[in-house]
């Protein structure tokens, strides 16, 4: 190796040609040349010592000694991202970059009217939303504020929980109209059932009184919007969330033998050394009142 250690700009470099598997790819994603991106490739390869990719059919492929640098390289890109954050507003003021991750359903269906209602009030504060159904990593400040669906068990974030979202079966009151309403799990068989196309999805549910294979559902979607969007539209049966049901005028599927009902936890999480800036907390305590609404919903 050199002496000089590799700047973060290589591996920024680096990064990006491991995700679009090619330079011109990585080029247009960092707004930088094709000559450019290669001569930072060849620099960091020259700076470890160590080959860090091969030309494949489908293109560039990281080796094996590159792949073990990637968590590495995420790390640091989390790191500078959370700096050029922190730098976007003082502690005190109501100013700055708030990086917000949720799932699916809750970052497209709940939180974009609790952001607008945010905006009217905060202007200083400017929002990125990452739409996403793993947990990210606070401590590693890939993100400021998380809602999650399980509890956090790092001592060094701040959790609070808004209360449960309970899920059940719904269909839309055309579909009903036309085919009727299931009421054993046998007859729920016989419907169009929206659902899940990966075996790995399909596991993820909880024991629901029913044997759930992919082959089961007559629309199989890994987006949760995508199975939603297909209930609204009067495709068939599938399970959403009871407070957007009753917003959105679907009609619950209740069953005499139960089952396809389950509860969620709701949490609002960040990192305990981020009460000291004013954004935050505003932030936190907006998003604490805005789920603590919509949880209430499926009670109206």
């Amino acid at each position: 190796m050199t002496a000089a250690e590799p700047g973060w700009e290589l591996y920024r470099t680096f990064l990006a040609v491991v995700r679009e598997r090619s330079l011109s790819g990585a080029a247009r994603a960092l707004g930088l040349t094709q000559p450019t991106v290669g001569r930072h490739v060849d620099a960091l390869e020259q700076a470890l010592g160590a080959t860090l990719f091969t030309r494949s059919p489908v293109g560039l492929l990281a080796t094996a000694g590159a792949l073990q640098l990637v968590p590495h390289a995420e790390t640091m890109a989390s790191a500078a991202m959370a700096l050029r954050r922190a730098a976007s507003g003082e502690p005190g003021e109501e100013r700055g970059t708030v990086r917000v991750t949720a799932s699916e359903m809750i970052g497209t269906e709940v939180l974009p009217r609790a952001l607008a209602e945010l905006r009217e009030l905060h202007r200083g504060i400017d929002v990125e939303l990452v739409l996403s159904n793993r947990s990210e990593d606070l401590l590693r400040r890939d993100s400021d504020i998380a809602v999650r669906m399980v509890k956090p068990t790092q001592g060094a974030l701040l959790a609070r929980k808004v209360g449960g979202l309970r899920l059940g079966l719904h269909a839309h009151p055309r579909y009903l109209q036309r085919h009727g309403s299931p009421r054993t799990l046998e007859e729920l068989r016989e419907h169009a059932l929206i659902g899940f196309d990966s075996r790995a999805s399909v596991q993820r549910l909880p024991a629901l009184g029913l044997e759930l294979k992919r082959e089961l559902f007559a629309l199989r979607c890994d987006s949760d919007i995508g199975q939603y969007a297909a209930i609204k539209a009067g495709f068939g049966i599938g399970v959403c969330q009871v407070a957007l049901a009753k917003r959105d005028g679907l009609v619950a599927v209740a069953l005499r033998d139960g089952g396809l009902a389950f509860e969620l936890g709701v949490w609002i999480v960040m990192h305990k050394g981020l009460k000291s800036s004013r954004r935050m907390r505003v932030m936190f305590e907006h998003l604490s009142s805005a789920l603590t609404r919509h949880v209430a919903l499926e009670k109206s």
